[in-house]
């Protein structure tokens, strides 16, 4: 089993807790450049709010900065907009996937941002 696979199943498992609880999901997804969450419903089948590093807006605020999206700067931004997208759509509560990758880093500076901005976990 390699590291995508295990990184799968570990968010397969956290999926499946989710759903079960019936509550809005903040998913996080990383690459080596960019850094995605959006807000699912509690059905678990409509996005209700999403943010990234590709959205012409953060690019723009990261234009000057090395690195652009892959740091944890552009991640506290990311989560600081889908903390107000989500409580603009009426969404004051979630559960955070973080997709089984690892509470660190990036990751981490993305949910301490969206709690900073008013999101509860």
């Amino acid at each position: 089993m390699d590291k995508t696979q295990s990184r799968l199943r570990r968010a397969r498992q956290t999926h499946i807790k989710i759903s079960q609880l019936q509550v809005a999901r903040l998913a996080v997804h990383r690459t080596n450049q960019h850094i995605y969450a959006q807000v699912f419903a509690p059905c678990g089948t409509k996005v209700v709010a999403g943010a990234s590093t590709i959205e012409v807006e953060v690019r723009l605020q990261l234009a000057n900065k090395s690195g652009k999206g892959g740091n944890t700067a552009a991640a506290q931004l990311v989560g600081k907009r889908i903390a107000e997208k989500a409580k603009a759509a009426g969404i004051t509560s979630v559960a955070f996937d973080r997709s089984g990758f690892r509470y660190h880093g990036r990751v981490k500076a993305l949910a301490d941002a969206a709690r900073e901005a008013g999101l509860k976990f």
